[in-house]
C-alpha cells in the first residue's frame, strides 16, 4: 500500500484542504504519484483538483467506496473500489500522477454509522489493494474529530496537522495532534504517529501572527514544518480550480510548498 498520510485540525479555516492539495500538487511535480482522499463531505478538494460530478452519470465518490466495503460481497467491492479513484482534472504535465477519491455531501451519512461494528477502519478496508501503485495518499479531514477523522485517522500511517496562526487555530491542532496520541490503539492503528505542523496563511504585518508563529514553535517544537505566507495567489488558485503553475508571480509560494514537499519526503518513507 501507499503511505498514508491523514491531514487535519480540530477547526474549520485552518487551511487543510489548501495543504492537501498544494502537497499533492509539489510530490507530483517531484515525480512522486500521489492519491488524495476527499474526506470532507463539503468535497473541496475535489472542486480545487478540477473534478466535476456527472449529474447524468454520477461517479464514485469516497461515500460509496465506504458502502461497499462493508455491504458488498467482497468480488463486487474489489471491482468497485479500484474504480473509485479517478484522474483530476488539470492539465499540466505532473497532474497524470495525482489520483483522487473524491467526495460529495453525501459522505455526511456515512457520519452516522459511527455505532457500526469495526465502522472506524472502513476506509482502511476499502483503500486495501487500490493504492498499491501510488508512492503517498494524503487524506484530505474534516474540521472534527469525529466518525469521519477517525475512519482517516485508522486508514493512516501518519497524521500531519495545520493551522493558522491564531489561538483557536493552534489549540485545535494541539487537540488533534492530542488525540492521534491517544487513539491510534483504539482506531485499531497502534503505529499512527503525529509528524507535525505546518503553519498556513502566516502575515508578518499583524502582530497576533507573529505572536501566535512564536506560540506554535514554543508547542510544536521543530515539528513546525514550515510556514506558509497569507497571499491572495493561493486563494485564487483555490477559487479557481487551478494549478499553481498556471498562476503568473506564484514562484514564492510554489518555492514553499515544494520545501514542505522536500521535508515530507524526507521524513515520511514511501511505500
Amino acid at each position: 500500500m501507499a503511505t498514508r498520510v491523514a491531514i487535519g485540525n480540530n477547526k474549520g479555516g485552518a487551511k487543510k484542504t489548501t495543504l492537501s492539495v498544494r502537497l499533492a500538487e509539489a510530490l507530483a511535480k517531484a515525480g512522486k504519484k500521489v492519491g488524495v482522499v476527499d474526506f470532507d463531505p463539503q468535497g473541496n478538494a475535489s472542486r480545487r483538483l478540477g473534478w466535476k460530478d456527472n449529474p447524468e452519470a454520477p461517479q464514485l465518490t469516497a461515500a460509496e467506496a465506504i458502502e461497499y466495503s462493508s455491504t458488498k460481497p467482497k468480488v463486487v467491492y474489489e471491482g468497485q473500489a479500484a474504480s473509485v479513484w479517478q484522474p483530476i482534472g488539470w492539465t499540466v504535465p505532473y497532474a497524470e500522477r495525482i489520483r483522487l477519491i473524491p467526495a460529495r455531501y453525501t459522505l455526511e451519512d456515512r457520519a452516522t454509522e459511527a455505532g457500526m461494528g469495526g465502522a472506524w477502519r472502513r476506509l482502511a478496508k476499502a483503500l486495501k489493494g487500490t493504492d498499491d501503485d501510488l508512492d503517498y495518499v494524503l487524506i484530505d479531514c474534516p474540521p472534527s474529530l469525529g466518525h469521519l477523522t477517525q475512519m482517516a485517522l485508522g486508514a493512516a500511517h501518519f497524521a500531519l496537522a495545520t493551522t493558522e496562526p491564531e489561538y483557536d487555530s493552534i489549540e485545535a491542532a494541539v487537540r488533534y495532534r492530542d488525540f492521534v496520541a491517544a487513539s491510534g490503539e483504539d482506531l485499531g492503528n497502534p503505529e499512527l504517529s503525529f509528524l507535525g505542523v505546518v503553519v498556513s496563511a502566516y502575515d508578518m504585518r499583524l502582530g497576533g501572527h507573529v505572536g501566535q508563529l512564536a506560540g506554535a514553535r514554543q508547542i510544536f517544537g521543530d515539528q513546525v514544518w514550515g510556514v506558509v505566507p497569507r497571499r491572495s495567489l493561493i486563494t485564487n488558485a483555490d477559487e479557481f480550480a487551478q494549478p499553481l503553475d498556471e498562476i503568473s508571480d506564484s514562484h514564492e509560494v510554489r518555492g514553499v510548498f515544494e520545501n514542505l514537499a522536500q521535508r515530507f519526503v524526507k521524513e515520511v518513507p514511501a511505500a
